[in-house]
């Protein structure tokens, strides 16, 4: 059994709780607490520390998921969280464009701290505002090569199909190095 680690980001209020809760096949280890800062606007608790779930691929492959806090003051938990992570997974909000910038530095920390390949996954695709994938490689100024997938969150094969992705690129990686 091989066990891999991925990291699933993103800002403030992308998903990324709701991601690890709608795939895991065990009761997700969170850190959820009550927002005591301009997040409160946003939602009544946010996560402080990580989220951890399981969902096992194949008979001979599990994932191990940790999500990090999208808040600035506990980005020093993206370190911590991304040691040995074999990918990423950044959640954006595709119908809240003033989180486009936080993405990029997202994307950027990760990429100069524990450069591993990684996708995007367009969360709230379900939503009548949400940016499709490709305005948001425009607007997140992606290269072509990093992939933008389509998400809701909410719904486990969207998040399956996130993660079959990653490991795609992941596997694509690897027979080029």
């Amino acid at each position: 059994m091989q066990t891999v680690k991925m990291v699933i980001s993103g800002a403030v209020n992308a998903g990324k709780t709701e991601f690890i809760r709608s795939i895991s096949e065990i009761e997700v280890v969170s850190t959820e607490r009550k927002a005591t800062d301009e997040t409160r606007l946003l939602k009544k608790e946010t996560t402080v520390a990580m989220d951890f779930g399981r969902i096992t691929i194949a008979n001979d492959l599990v994932l191990h998921l940790f999500g990090t806090p999208g808040q600035r003051r506990f980005d020093f938990m993206w370190e911590i969280l991304s040691e040995g992570a074999l990918g990423l997974v950044v959640v954006v909000d595709s119908t809240r464009p003033e989180t486009f910038r936080e993405t990029t530095r997202i994307v950027e920390f990760f990429n100069e701290m524990r450069p591993a390949p990684y996708i995007i996954a367009a969360n709230k695709q379900d939503k009548d505002t949400a940016w499709s994938p490709d305005e948001l490689r425009l607007a997140l100024r992606l290269p072509e090569q990093v992939k933008v997938v389509p998400c809701i969150a909410t719904k486990r094969d969207s998040c399956k199909n996130v993660l079959l992705e990653l490991l795609y690129e992941i596997m694509e990686t690897a027979k080029e190095g």
